[in-house]
């Protein structure tokens, strides 16, 4: 059975092996036939089982399971890692059409405050408060270049916010104390900015 489902529907170009398969592999790989035949192979139907694949521990390699729902090996690598909610705004994104429109730099103090307020979204929940505010839809490597120059990044919001010595805490240089001979009154600190000693290269009064 599991033979005649690999035939059909694309399978057989994943090349894999039935008798290399274990007992679980080959239950898997019957409900992803059973989920193919249910929902075809569309865009959203492919991303949903490439995902659910790439992330329920099937042992399979990365490249069988592109094979197996028909993407190529650089686009399902880039599907690891990735929660559910930000591959779902992913396929989204991906079937919304060619990103059209251009990032203004009036548009950075706006998106500043929505990650600060959110400091858990994602980068397609950005795009998504962009074209909700704006009517503007760009790419993720637009949104990564413009945060990038605006320091909205990551990277450079871990940066500012690391924990750094204030000039407070810092400790005071230790200052140098001049022995005074016994008997001799202790000289009164000069004023400040002034320089030791007298001004004048004559004699003074």
């Amino acid at each position: 059975m599991l033979r005649t489902a690999l035939l059909h529907n694309g399978f057989s170009q994943a090349q894999i092996a039935e008798d290399r398969l274990t007992a679980e592999q080959c239950g898997l790989l019957q409900g992803a036939f059973a989920f193919r035949q249910h929902c075809g192979d569309d865009y959203y139907s492919s991303r949903l089982l490439s995902h659910f694949l790439l992330h329920c521990d099937s042992r399979l390699k990365v490249a069988q399971i592109a094979r197996l729902v028909g993407f190529s090996r650089p686009a399902a690598s880039r599907q690891q890692g990735i929660s559910s909610k930000e591959a779902v705004q992913a396929a989204h994104h991906r079937k919304a059409g060619r990103p059209h429109g251009k990032l203004l730099p009036r548009y950075a103090g706006p998106i500043a405050e929505f990650i600060l307020t959110h400091p858990d979204a994602s980068r397609y929940d950005i795009l998504d408060f962009i074209q909700r505010t704006w009517g503007v839809r760009v790419s993720t490597v637009a949104l990564h270049h413009f945060n990038k120059k605006f320091g909205l990044d990551r990277a450079t919001r871990a940066a500012a916010t690391a924990a750094r010595p204030s000039a407070e805490s810092l400790p005071a240089e230790p200052r140098s104390v001049e022995a005074v001979p016994p008997g001799q009154p202790v000289p009164l600190p000069p004023p400040p900015f002034s320089r030791r000693g007298p001004n004048m290269r004559g004699r003074s009064c």
